[in-house]
């Protein structure tokens, strides 16, 4: 099912940061993998956490083409295989706000740590 590893913080930055944190290895599968310790923040204006509803299991799903995090109806964060294509939205898993000021996001910055 998951890989644990190391736990992972994606950092995005338009014209505002955000992200998501999970404590497992962001690694390709066919299907949504890690647990509820999974959540979204954003600091547009100042700091929130968007925390596991327990609706659903849709944390994260990525291959060379998608990555995906949350779900439900639209997922919460994804960007395509070449970033050309990324967009956040509410979704059931997190009960999020849109992470960006828009749905459709440009990248400035994007930043991807394993921490130990």
């Amino acid at each position: 099912r998951g890989q644990l590893g190391s736990p992972t913080l994606l950092l995005i930055r338009d014209t505002e940061a955000f992200g998501a944190f999970s404590v497992t290895t962001i690694h390709c599968s066919n299907g949504f993998y890690r647990t509820g310790e999974t959540f979204f923040f954003s600091f547009s204006p100042e700091l929130k956490a968007f925390r596991w509803t327990g609706r659903n299991n849709f944390f994260v799903k990525g291959d060379i083409d998608l990555l995906m995090s949350g779900g439900g109806s639209k997922s919460g964060l994804w960007l395509d295989g070449d970033l050309r294509y990324r967009g956040s939205h509410a979704c059931e898993t997190f009960d999020n706000e849109t992470l960006s000021p828009w749905e459709e996001f440009c990248i400035q910055d994007l930043e991807v740590w394993g921490l130990a």
